[in-house]
C-alpha cells in the first residue's frame, strides 16, 4: 500500500460568528488517499491556507520540504515512522507551531488508514483499550450576561445529556467581578453541587495580578480548574498563579511540542496538560506528551473545539490511556460545520459519555454533501 495523494480541504461558512474565537466556522481537513482505495481523514485547528502551503509546497530545500513530497509513495501503515520523517524534513522551518499543526492533521489521517487496513479501531492500535466510553464536558461559549440566560444555557446543555460544563471567560468578566460571581453562582446552582464546572480564561485578562483577582470568585463557585490562565509565554506568571487553590490547565492556546509541556509542568507548575491533538503532531505527538505527564503524575485532558473528526481522535486516544479517570471536551459551537462535517454525530449518551467508535480507523467519514456545500474557495 502506498500514499497516492494528500489533499487539504478547507470548509468555511459565511456567518457573523466567524469573528468569534471559534475555529468551527473555518475547518481544515486533511485527506490522505492510497493506491488501494483506502482514504484517511484528519483535521487541524489552524489557519487552513498556511497548512495547505506546508503540505503542498513547493519544497525549498532538503530540510524545508513540503509534506506532500515526503509522503507520496510511502507506506501509510507506519504513522510513527512517517511522523519522524516529516519532523526531520521540516526541521529548518518547523519543530514547533504551524508545521506541527500540519503534521498533526496528516498523522490523524495516517492512523485512520492504518486502522482501516488492519480492521481495527485506532484505540486498539494505540495499545490496550481501557475505556469503551469517555466522559465529556460541554463547552458553552460565549457566556450570556444575565442570570436567567446563563441558567438557560446550562439547561440546554443538560438536555444534551451533559453532566460537566465549561464556560469561556470574556474581558467583560473583569469589569464587574461581583456580577461575574453572580453569573457563576447561577451556573453552579443550575448545574448542581456535584457537577464539574471549568473556566477557560481565554486571555480575558493579561497579567498575573489581574488573574489572581478572579481566583476568589472561582473558588466561591467551586470551579474544578482554570484553563488558559495566562498567555503561554508567561511561564513564570503561571508559576505565580499556581498553588492558589484552583488547578491550572495549560496548552490549548498554542503549545505544540512535548518539550513545551515539560517546561510548563516543571517551571510553570501546571497541574493539567491540555494539548490539542490536531496541533501537537496528532496521535503520535500527543502520546509523547501523555508519557511526560504520566511521569509527573499530571492528567491529560485534551482540547477539542472542532468537528467530530477531533472528537473521535480524542476518544480513541483517551480510550487507550490506563488512568482510571479520563474526560474530554465536547464543543457546543453553533457552527453547522461542527455537527455536519462527518456523517457520524457521536452524540453524548444518557450517562454523559461519548462511545468510542468501534469501526476500523477513526470511525468517522466525511459528509460529502457538507464538503460540496462549504468547500472554500468554491470551484
Amino acid at each position: 500500500m502506498k500514499i497516492a495523494e494528500v489533499e487539504v480541504v478547507q470548509l468555511r461558512i459565511a456567518d457573523p460568528n466567524i469573528s468569534l474565537f471559534d475555529g468551527s466556522y473555518d475547518i481544515c481537513v486533511v485527506v490522505v488517499r492510497t493506491d488501494t482505495g483506502i482514504v484517511g481523514i484528519g483535521e487541524t485547528e489552524s489557519l487552513p491556507s498556511a497548512v495547505r502551503a506546508i503540505i503542498d509546497g513547493p519544497t525549498s530545500h532538503s530540510h524545508a520540504r513540503a509534506l506532500r513530497d515526503v509522503l507520496i509513495g510511502q507506506d501509510p501503515r507506519e504513522p510513527e515512522a512517517l511522523w519522524a520523517e516529516m519532523y526531520r524534513a521540516t526541521d529548518f522551518i518547523g519543530r514547533r507551531g504551524l508545521v506541527m499543526h500540519a503534521i498533526g492533521g496528516v498523522d490523524l489521517a495516517l492512523w485512520d488508514i492504518k486502522g482501516q487496513a488492519e480492521g481495527k479501531p485506532v484505540s486498539e492500535l494505540l495499545g490496550q483499550a481501557h475505556h469503551e466510553r469517555i466522559p465529556v464536558y460541554g463547552t458553552i461559549y460565549p457566556m450570556e450576561r444575565t442570570i436567567d440566560a446563563v441558567r438557560a444555557q446550562l439547561a440546554d446543555a443538560r438536555s444534551l445529556n451533559l453532566q460537566a460544563f465549561k464556560f469561556c471567560a470574556d474581558p467583560w468578566w473583569m469589569e464587574d467581578l461581583s456580577h461575574t460571581a453572580k453569573l457563576l453562582g447561577a451556573a453552579r446552582d443550575e448545574a448542581g453541587p456535584e457537577a464539574r464546572i471549568i473556566i477557560d480564561a481565554a486571555l480575558s485578562y493579561g497579567s498575573v495580578d489581574e488573574g489572581l483577582r478572579l481566583i476568589p470568585v472561582l473558588k466561591e463557585a467551586d470551579i474544578w480548574f482554570l484553563e488558559a490562565p495566562l498567555p503561554l509565554d508567561d511561564v513564570e506568571g503561571h508559576a505565580r498563579m499556581a498553588g492558589n487553590g484552583i488547578p491550572l490547565g495549560v496548552g490549548d492556546l498554542g503549545l505544540t511540542h512535548v518539550r513545551e509541556f515539560v517546561e510548563m509542568m516543571d517551571v510553570g507548575l501546571a497541574d493539567i496538560c491540555q494539548p490539542d491533538i490536531s496541533c501537537v503532531g496528532g496521535l503520535t505527538g500527543v502520546r509523547q506528551i501523555a508519557e511526560a505527564a504520566r511521569e509527573r503524575g499530571k492528567p491529560v485532558i485534551p482540547h477539542g473545539y472542532k468537528t467530530s473528526i477531533l472528537v473521535a481522535a480524542n476518544a480513541h486516544f483517551l480510550a487507550a490511556q490506563p488512568e482510571a479517570e479520563v474526560i474530554m471536551e465536547y464543543s457546543l459551537s453553533r457552527s453547522p460545520l461542527r455537527w455536519e462535517t462527518t456523517a457520524e454525530a457521536l452524540p453524548v449518551e444518557p450517562d454523559g459519555t461519548v462511545i468510542v467508535p468501534r469501526r476500523p480507523g477513526l470511525g468517522v467519514t466525511l459528509n460529502e454533501e457538507t464538503v460540496e456545500r462549504y468547500r472554500w474557495p468554491q470551484p
